[in-house]
């Protein structure tokens, strides 16, 4: 895996985050290098300037070492975004005293005079994202977003036109392209969030315009509704929450339980705690919050207190454009530790994905639980007795009390984001 970025005078060390993941991927593409060759070839002033969609922290880093008083306002929905653009600053010793930070939900600032802007995969995420802009740039203001020649298109222009004003693409550099879009100084409404029902559940669901499956259903989450596990459950993990469903569904089948919703999303945060919200699921009788809405890596920051007996999991298999198997051995990874002993992760995933070789190698046992042609829900159950350490180059295991986290592999084992 490449971690030198290099572009003009600009030199870097570049890692994703988690730095320790196994992957081949890099911590940045040839938009990253473009925008930023454009910047240097136009000798572009360091004025306040938002940067929307960094993934690990690429632009940010370039420009700070370009000038460490350039004032910069960083924007993003995902943790795992400005937990690596810290993570990159701090490795090539660049201070981010002059970084503000906002989600996508928060006002931005009326004093940023240049936006750079990386394209990301949902267009409906991203026509949200300029219709904020719309909100606070005056007229004449450049946003440059950079994509894959081969993402531009009519239509995507015809976006830009419609939610913030015209735009134009420059030639094709390492198969990029990178778009100059001129505020036109008209304020757009911002996107409301998609609203739908599920009757036979009695839910009703909104999702912000950043949160998976936003119009319906999706087939992973139904299959796993149909077939939650047996048990009496009083803490309970929905892992990569997303809208909520699954944690919703859980506390309607095991009312006496506290849900914890967790999701890199800040999106999908706010839309599982605005439908836990809607449904009015508290139990009466239950002292106290019900439900916590954590936005978060995984499990990398979970309350040390918090002791589940159930984390309810449908992992994403790829992160922005990047198909990784990295955050499902981190999600399965860091249930082991979470979970109580006897504790059960319950799982769904497309049948190709092979959860269960994962599964059957940290937990030392899976069942399978239901499956059809596309998906199968896999249950692994956290047992008292010690597992055998991993036999993989790196590995480490650590002992601890047996209700914690004994002999369990640490993310930094070779084993973390290893192929199966």
């Amino acid at each position: 895996m490449t971690t030198q970025f290099t572009v003009a005078d600009i030199e870097l060390e570049l890692h994703r985050y988690p730095s320790n993941q196994e992957s081949n991927l890099q911590a940045w593409d040839a938009a990253d290098e473009h925008l930023i060759k454009h910047l240097i070839d136009t000798e572009q002033a360091a004025v306040s300037t938002a940067i929307i969609n960094d993934n690990f922290g690429a632009l940010a880093t370039s420009l700070i070492s370009i000038d460490k008083q350039w004032p910069l306002l960083l924007e993003t929905d995902a943790k795992t975004s400005q937990l690596g653009t810290l993570q990159n600053l701090a490795n090539n010793k660049l201070s981010n005293d002059n970084i503000q930070w906002i989600n996508s939900r928060e006002n931005i600032p009326t004093s940023v005079e240049l936006v750079l802007m990386k394209l990301p995969k949902n267009l409906t995420y991203f026509a949200h994202q300029l219709s904020r802009l719309s909100q606070v740039l005056p007229a004449g203001t450049q946003v440059l977003i950079g994509a894959k020649a081969k993402s531009i298109n009519k239509s995507l222009l015809e976006v830009l036109a419609k939610n913030l004003g015209p735009a134009s693409a420059s030639l094709t550099w390492k198969k990029t392209r990178v778009i100059t879009c001129v505020s036109d100084g008209q304020a757009r409404s911002a996107p409301k969030s998609v609203s739908w029902t599920i009757p036979e559940l009695k839910l009703e669901i909104s999702n912000l315009s950043n949160v998976f499956a936003a119009s319906k259903l999706d087939i992973g989450a139904r299959i796993m509704l149909d077939n939650m596990p047996k048990g009496d459950f009083k803490s309970i993990i929905d892992l990569g929450c997303g809208n909520g469903v699954l944690g919703l569904h859980a506390k309607q089948k095991y009312p006496e339980a506290y849900i914890h919703f967790i999701d890199d999303s800040e999106m999908a945060v706010e839309s599982a705690r605005q439908n836990w919200q809607l449904n009015n699921l508290e139990t009466p009788d239950l002292a106290g919050e019900q439900a916590t809405f954590s936005w978060d890596d995984c499990l990398t920051h979970l309350n040390e207190g918090v002791r589940p007996d159930l984390i309810l999991c449908n992992p994403p298999f790829h992160q922005g454009e990047a198909i990784t198997d990295h955050i499902a051995w981190q999600m399965f990874l860091q249930s082991w530790r979470a979970l109580k002993n006897g504790g059960i992760l319950h799982v769904v995933g497309n049948r190709h994905l092979a959860y269960h070789v994962k599964l059957q190698r940290i937990f030392k046992n899976c069942t399978t639980v239901e499956s059809n042609g596309k998906f199968v829900i896999l249950q692994a159950q956290k047992i008292s007795k010690k597992a055998e350490p991993f036999e993989t180059e790196g590995s480490e295991t650590r002992n601890e009390s047996s209700d914690s986290q004994s002999d369990v592999p640490h993310p930094q084992s070779g084993l973390y984001g290893a192929k199966t």
